[in-house]
């Protein structure tokens, strides 16, 4: 054994019992066995949905901005 695999069966045993690193992999920052780096799945672990605002809250949003912008328009042209 070498000092990945008794590393990684320390650390990932609990986890998954048959956790095993490919050494056929070598990792082009350090040339040794294994890659160095792993992916964190942010929006798996931390995302929490909020459902939309009902269509008519919007669409006040979206008339309050209009007229505001009306009103700049018509400023521009006085």
């Amino acid at each position: 054994m070498n000092r990945y695999t008794t590393t990684s069966s320390v650390k990932f045993s609990p986890q998954v019992p048959d956790a095993w690193i490919d050494e056929t992999k070598t990792d082009a920052q350090d040339g040794e066995v294994g890659i160095v780096g792993f992916e964190i799945p942010f929006n798996r672990h931390f995302y929490v949905f909020q459902p939309p605002r009902p269509l008519a809250e919007i669409d006040r949003d979206l008339e309050a901005c209009t007229d505001c912008i009306k009103q700049m328009i018509e400023g521009l042209s006085a």
